[in-house]
């Protein structure tokens, strides 16, 4: 399985939770991957990273990753980075070792590939201390996870050429990363001095006595971290500023700075010239969109996030779910001899495709709400499925009839067309803001054993359930569309 002369070569040299990071960043955009790392575990440690770096990085994109590059375990630092354009060492972030690691990768390393060092600490004039080819070592600082977080701290010396600093940038680009070209060197660089900061004022709280390291979590996860996420510090506060912009901020606020609040005192004075600095670059940052403008973008983004988080109930999104339990909690019980009302919501931003409507995708998502709310009416709810039962959808068909956009309020009907034995046959309307039919779906539903994956009868409550509204729909008119198939005219 050699790789020599692959024109799309990384090496690895340490293989911990950082380097096993690395590994599977290059590996799964289709680079081949040379690992040293002494650590006799190495290898098991690394595939559990690859488990479930597999598992999420595809996940992110809408097309398909390029086919894996080949994965080895070197004997030698020698061997690991023959031929590699790109060569990462992630050591222990003890100076003298990367020292030793620099020097032999440089003894064997081609002089055109770069040298790329995880520190999170070490300015690069430090690593190239006696180097033979100080210019070709940059940090390359990244952060955990590697295969997922894009973030790529570049810190070059005045040693470094800048079109071989761009030339790496163009090598992490292509799998995925944003490098981030520090024009200065200081010890931490950017992100982790920002980090310092607060866990330092962290670390405070909980000695004072003032807050437990859940509280300080929850402060950031519900709050400033989500703007954080999409919007960074200074973009942030330049939308707390209103339409007079950053500057009204700084002003409004920077005296706070001089408060005894925190225990990191030691601010610089906001002169005119500081605050002019901060005005005019926060202008350049995002002076193109108006505050509302800005303020849409965070509200759109803020949205998709948390919608994200209510799959797994994590920080804000186990909020939401509560909420939005009480919400439906309220709601009147619809009995059999009505047709319920199995979904009322707005069509959020991210339903909408580039036609400016309602995707199809989503259609189906809210017709599954559906299903799984008239579930719930007959008793196949969640606690049911807990037992080990459920429905499972066996077959699909939507008619798409007009549009429905961003903000609009839609409501679903559902109808039982029969029931009987293991069948749940159904049919959802889907009704827009102005009252109209948008869309109908036709769905049939096995009930099945969910331990053995087959089909079988319901319990008897819930089979019982399932009678009184098939019975009570069955003196209804059959809906327009029911029993269609694609394609089927109207004649």
């Amino acid at each position: 399985m050699a790789m020599e002369n692959s024109p799309h070569k990384a090496a690895i040299i340490g293989g911990g939770v950082i380097g096993g990071g690395w590994v599977a960043r290059f590996l799964l955009n289709g680079w081949d991957v040379a690992v040293y790392d002494p650590d006799p575990e190495a290898e098991r440690k690394i595939a559990a990273v690859l488990a479930n770096a597999r598992r999420s990085l595809p996940a992110l994109y809408d097309t398909a990753l390029p086919d894996e590059g080949k994965l080895i375990f070197c004997s030698s630092i020698a061997h690991a980075v023959k031929d590699a354009r790109w060569v990462q060492e992630s050591a222990p972030e003890q100076l003298r070792i990367k020292h030793r690691i620099l020097a032999e990768i440089q003894q064997h390393a081609d002089e055109n590939a770069v040298i790329g060092s995880s520190t999170s600490g070490f300015k690069p004039s430090e690593l190239q201390e006696g180097a033979s080819r100080p210019g070709q070592i940059v940090v390359a600082h990244p952060f955990n996870p590697v295969y997922l977080l894009p973030l790529i701290e570049i810190v070059a010396s005045e040693q470094s050429d800048k079109a071989f600093v761009e030339g790496g940038c163009a090598i992490l680009r292509d799998v995925g990363l944003k490098p981030l070209v520090i024009g200065k060197e200081i010890d931490a660089h950017i992100a982790d001095r920002l980090l310092e900061a607060v866990w330092r004022e962290g670390l405070w709280l909980v000695n004072d006595g003032i807050a437990t390291t859940e509280e300080i979590d929850d402060a950031i996860r519900f709050g400033f971290g989500l703007r954080w996420a999409q919007m960074g510090l200074f973009e942030t506060y330049r939308i707390a500023g209103g339409e007079a912009g950053m500057a009204h901020f700084i002003a409004q606020f920077g005296p706070a700075l001089k408060w005894p609040w925190t225990k990191l005192m030691d601010v610089p004075d906001l002169t005119p010239e500081l605050i002019a600095k901060i005005a005019a670059q926060s202008d350049a940052q995002s002076g193109a969109l108006s505050i509302r403008e800005l303020e849409r973008l965070r509200d759109d983004n803020l949205v998709g996030m948390m919608r994200a988080l209510k799959k797994s109930g994590s920080g804000a999104g186990g909020t939401i779910n509560d909420h939005e339990k009480a919400l439906s909690d309220k709601k009147p019980a619809s009995g059999p001899h009505t047709l319920p009302q199995t979904v009322c919501r707005q069509v959020p931003q991210s339903w909408t495709d580039y036609n400016g409507h309602m995707n199809e995708t989503h259609y189906l998502e809210a017709f599954a709400q559906a299903s799984d709310t008239f579930m719930a009416l007959i008793g196949a709810d969640d606690a049911y499925i807990t037992k080990g039962k459920s429905f499972f959808t066996a077959e699909t068909h939507l008619r798409h009839l007009a549009e429905a956009g961003a903000g609009d309020t839609i409501t679903i009907t559902s109808q039982v067309m029969m029931a009987e034995g293991k069948k749940m046959h159904l049919f959802h309307t889907l009704y827009g803001k102005d009252g109209g039919i948008v869309a109908t779906c036709e769905t049939l539903l096995i009930h099945v054993d969910l331990t053995t994956r087959r089909a079988c009868t319901p319990d008897a409550d819930v089979a019982g359930r399932l009678k009184e509204f098939g019975d009570a729909h069955a003196k209804l008119a059959k809906p327009d569309g029911a029993g269609r198939h694609v394609g089927q005219t109207n004649a």
